[in-house]
């Protein structure tokens, strides 16, 4: 699935670079592309890159535009 459309980047990129040591959104950022643009995937990428470390995520919680 896309997560970020303005760089057409999925949710097994996403996958991917978390298994090569992305820890962040600003390592997504850095890698991808991901938030770059017009950041409505900040909160996608994220719960991406969390599923992809074996985290759960935690309801209620807000989640910050990368800068």
């Amino acid at each position: 699935m896309y997560v970020c459309v303005c760089k057409a980047v999925t949710d097994t990129q996403i996958r991917e670079a978390a298994l090569d040591g992305a820890r962040t959104l600003r390592d997504l950022r850095r890698d991808l592309g991901v938030t770059r643009d017009c950041g409505r995937c900040a909160s996608c990428a994220h719960e991406c890159l969390r599923e992809a470390h074996g985290e759960q995520s935690k309801p209620g919680k807000i989640l910050r535009k990368a800068a």
